[in-house]
């Protein structure tokens, strides 16, 4: 479940950039056919260019070759934490896909790029260490 809505989202993004190109290359030559600049703001009349529409458009296609190859790398690095975890109640632990209870920690690491580093609550320190609590106020003993 997780990879499948990984690639829905990869491809739909992926789709909107190749459309956004196309769009881009469109209108380059829909500017050299009709004007825009004279039409829109009374600019001079220029002729048609299309040697300079058609280097423009292959630069905007190679850009847009590049920027899809670039997100569909980054789509296939990314790695998603998604859906319910069931988690035990009492110790914490998360069942896998697998039905395997495992520590939080290495359910998260195995599932992305997140690095764990252990320190105790306020709560937890008074509870268990309550003579070596690093939270307590300590005063001054005149």
């Amino acid at each position: 479940m997780e990879q499948k809505g990984k690639k829905f989202v990869s491809s739909k993004v992926i789709s909107y950039e190749a459309f956004s190109f196309l769009f881009m290359i469109s209108i380059t030559w829909l500017d050299e056919i009709f004007d825009f600049p004279h039409i829109l703001m009374g600019a001079l009349k220029t002729p048609v260019n299309w040697k300079e529409s058609l280097f423009e458009s292959i630069v905007i296609f190679f850009f847009g070759i590049f920027i899809i190859y670039i997100t569909s790398n980054l789509f296939k690095q990314m790695k998603y934490l998604e859906g319910i975890l069931p988690v035990c109640a009492s110790c914490k632990k998360i069942r896998d896909d697998k039905g395997a209870w495992k520590a939080i920690e290495s359910y998260v690491k195995e599932r992305s790029d997140a690095e764990f580093s252990h320190g105790i609550c306020p709560e937890c320190a008074e509870k268990l260490y309550p003579e070596y609590n690093p939270y307590k106020k300590k005063t001054l003993i005149e």
